[in-house]
């Protein structure tokens, strides 16, 4: 991959993570029966960052969970099929929670319907929203989310590299060549 055109810098994006928690407060009437769930990887430390953008505005520390999705992808491409198993870890109860599944990137639909079908497999929760930094289109299943930081429309053959600084050193979202071996 070739970093072509930054998307966010590092303030951006906690501009957009900010006004992402204020349209989560807003929706919600409030964070009373609000959890965080971010997807692996990416999508755990913007729940981390959701969370604190949160506890900012209202003063209260939403619960943080972590959602492993490896065995409900449906779109493994065949190097793949033996997905390394990560770590659900949700430490506290889901049923008549509004969950906001986190995530980075929105782009086909499979990672937040197969988010959803973990889930499920966790608790009936009381309402399932989904928020992601980048929807970048190109949709194959009819869901769309309740909370975006940024609408990137993007030409199938490029990718959005969001970065945290827990996997990358470093806090940005690059639009990018895909490399063609």
């Amino acid at each position: 991959m070739r970093r072509k055109t930054l998307i966010l810098d590092e303030a951006q994006m906690r501009r957009s993570v900010t006004r992402m928690a204020h349209e989560i407060i807003e929706r919600n009437k409030g964070v009373s029966g609000v959890v965080l769930v971010g997807i692996r990887r990416r999508g755990e430390p913007l729940a981390r960052m959701l969370a604190d953008a949160i506890d900012c505005v209202e003063g209260v520390r939403l619960p943080v969970g972590t959602l492993d999705i490896s065995f409900y992808r449906d779109d493994l491409v065949p190097a793949a099929r033996d997905p390394k198993l990560n770590r659900t870890d949700i430490p506290f109860p889901i049923e008549d929670q509004a969950v906001v599944l986190v995530d980075d990137v929105l782009y086909t639909g499979r990672t937040a319907r197969a988010a959803m079908d973990a889930l499920m497999d966790v608790g009936r929760a009381r309402r399932i929203q989904l928020a992601v930094l980048i929807d970048r289109g190109h949709r194959e299943l009819p869901i769309r989310a309740d909370f975006v930081g940024r609408n990137l429309p993007t030409a199938a053959s490029e990718f959005v590299a969001v970065s945290v600084p827990e996997y990358d050193g470093e806090t940005s979202v690059w639009l990018c060549d895909r490399q063609i071996p």
